[in-house]
C-alpha cells in the first residue's frame, strides 16, 4: 500500500474516532453516568452477596467485592463499547452517516473509524475504574496494568465491532436497545462475572464455554492476578484467553463491514 493510500485511510479513521470521543465527553449526562454507573453497582452487588458467596474452585478469602470486580470492570467495557454504536443509527436519522457514505472511502474503512472511538471510549472508562483496584483488595503492578489494558482494548474493539454488526441493520433506537438487551445481559452473566463455569449444570457451562465475553473476562482476571496466577481461579489460560478475545475482535470485525457493506442506507 502505497503512502498517499495510508494516508488515505487513516484520515477518515481517526477522524470519525474523534467525532464519536467529542460528541461522548460534550454530553455531560453520559459521562457522569459512564463514571458513576458501575462504581454503584459493584458496591450494591458487593455487600449484597458478601455474606452468601462460597463459589467452587474460587480462592478461600476472596471476597464477593473482589471476585465481582473483573466482572464490572468487563461490564464497563461491554456496555460503553456496544452501546457507544447507538450513534449510527442516530447518524443516520440525521442525515449525517449519508453524507459519510458518499465520501471515496470504504465502508470497511467507516466501520473501523467507528469501532476505534467506541473502543476509546470504553477503554478509557475502565482504566478510569481499574484506579479502583486497591479498593477491591487488588494490588496492582505495571505489568499487570499494562496487561490489563492490553486486553480491555482488544476486548472492547470485539464488543464495539459486534454492536456495530447489529447497529447498521436497524433504522431505530427501540430496536437496537431490544436487541442489545437480549444479546447484553446474557453475555455478561455468562462470562463468570457472577458466578464460575465451576459447579454450574451442564448445559451452562457449555454455554459460558461457547460465549467470547467468557475468555475477555478470563483474561482480565488472569492479567489483575499475573503475580499469583492461582488466585485467578478456575477460568481458561491466559494464552487461550487472549487468543480467543483477538479471533472474536477479527471475526466480529469482519462481520461488521460484511453487514455495512450489504446494507443499502
Amino acid at each position: 500500500m502505497t503512502h498517499q493510500g495510508e494516508a488515505g485511510i487513516l484520515l477518515p479513521v481517526l477522524t470519525l474516532c474523534r467525532r464519536e470521543l467529542t460528541r461522548f465527553f460534550r454530553q455531560r449526562s453520559r459521562v457522569i453516568g459512564a463514571v458513576v454507573q458501575p462504581l454503584v453497582f459493584w458496591l450494591l452487588v458487593g455487600a449484597g452477596f458478601r455474606a452468601s458467596f462460597r463459589p467452587p474452585g474460587v480462592p478461600s478469602g476472596t471476597s464477593y467485592a473482589e471476585y465481582a470486580y473483573p466482572g464490572i470492570l468487563a461490564m464497563v467495557l461491554l456496555f460503553t463499547a456496544i452501546f457507544s454504536t447507538i450513534s449510527v443509527v442516530e447518524d443516520r436519522r440525521a442525515g449525517f452517516l449519508q453524507g459519510v457514505l458518499v465520501a471515496p472511502v470504504g465502508r470497511a474503512t467507516i466501520v473501523l473509524g467507528q469501532a476505534l472511538g467506541c473502543t476509546t471510549l470504553a477503554v478509557l472508562q475502565g482504566v478510569l475504574f481499574l484506579a479502583l483496584a486497591p479498593v477491591a483488595g487488588l494490588s496492582l503492578s505495571l505489568a499487570s496494568v499494562v496487561c490489563v489494558t492490553g486486553v480491555m482494548i482488544a476486548a472492547a474493539f470485539g464488543l464495539a465491532c459486534l454492536g456495530l454488526a447489529i447497529a447498521w441493520r436497524l433504522d431505530s433506537t427501540q430496536g437496537f436497545h431490544a436487541i442489545m438487551n437480549l444479546v447484553l445481559l446474557p453475555m455478561w452473566v455468562l462470562s463468570g462475572a457472577f458466578f464460575p463455569a465451576a459447579g454450574a449444570p451442564g448445559w451452562l457451562a457449555w454455554a459460558m464455554r461457547l460465549n467470547p465475553m467468557t475468555y475477555g473476562l478470563a483474561a482480565i482476571r488472569r492479567c489483575l492476578y499475573i503475580a499469583a496466577p492461582a488466585a485467578a481461579g478456575p477460568v481458561p489460560g491466559l494464552a487461550l484467553s487472549v487468543t480467543a478475545t483477538i479471533v472474536f475482535g477479527l471475526a466480529a470485525f469482519a462481520a461488521a463491514a460484511l453487514v455495512a457493506t450489504r446494507k443499502d442506507v
